[in-house]
């Protein structure tokens, strides 16, 4: 879409999707169409996060823009290249689209995303984090939740329901304000500090959305300790004794 002659956008075009993806080729479509279906947006880009199957294929088959990184770099990475991705493909007349990033896994359910976007919209929130009204079972996820919450409730006095959920729409500004992003999964939680800290406004939004549950298997396990150790490094530049005390959050003690 071309921008109007003022640098202004039209409300049918402000909004850009980035959704990072890594071995989501079963999904991926799915997920796709229905961000492609939310007002306001005209643009989806699939970051191809060195996929081993044809996540990318069929994503450019849903429609979306694709970006690939040849190798796994991580959810952080992927963010950031298909925020700049959105940048190139606007040219830099246009005024820049908020940024609603969305799970590759989310299905039909990504339809229902765009009550993250009406608050950036309306300029009332500068970034929404998503509050999945019905909640999946996640396998043991809970410690990287409350060392999350945790860590940010200390860092900003602000308390999260779900710190670690990846629905999220920024402002362009807020976006550029919190690079670079903090490695891999440590993002979402940085992101909320860093913003928070800066003054930037962040709002809760509850959504009829939902992704793949975790699974218990030992990828599971491996996925659930990497999280843990990205969100651990997050922090220890952010407030280090979370960290310290990272053992108090264990559920059975």
């Amino acid at each position: 879409m071309t921008a109007a002659a003022s640098g202004s956008r039209a409300v049918s075009g402000d909004t850009a999707v980035v959704i990072p993806a890594a071995n989501e080729a079963e999904r991926i479509a799915t997920t796709v169409k229905a961000a492609s279906a939310l007002p306001g947006v005209a643009l989806v880009v699939v970051v191809d996060d060195g996929s081993h199957d044809l996540t990318g294929k069929a994503a450019r088959a849903a429609g979306a823009r694709v970006v690939r990184h040849s190798r796994n770099r991580g959810k952080a990475a992927a963010m950031e290249s298909g925020a700049e991705a959105v940048r190139l493909l606007d040219g830099d007349d246009a005024a820049p689209r908020h940024l609603l990033f969305l799970d590759a896994d989310l299905g039909d359910t990504a339809a229902a995303a765009a009550p993250l976007v009406e608050p950036v919209r309306a300029g009332a929130a500068d970034m929404t984090i998503a509050v999945f009204a019905t909640r999946v079972k996640l396998g043991g996820h809970g410690l990287v939740v409350r060392l999350s919450r945790e860590g940010i409730r200390r860092a900003t006095g602000l308390e999260l329901a779900q710190p670690l959920n990846g629905q999220r729409c920024l402002t362009r500004a807020a976006f550029e304000a919190a690079r670079p992003l903090a490695h891999g999964f440590g993002v979402e939680t940085a992101l909320t500090i860093d913003l928070v800290r800066k003054g930037y406004r962040v709002e809760q939004v509850e959504v009829e959305m939902a992704h793949r549950a975790t699974g218990t298997d030992w990828r599971a396990q491996l996925h659930r300790a990497i999280q843990l150790r990205d969100v651990a490094r997050a922090l220890a530049t952010r407030d280090p004794v979370v960290v310290q005390n990272l053992n108090k959050l264990h559920p059975n003690r």
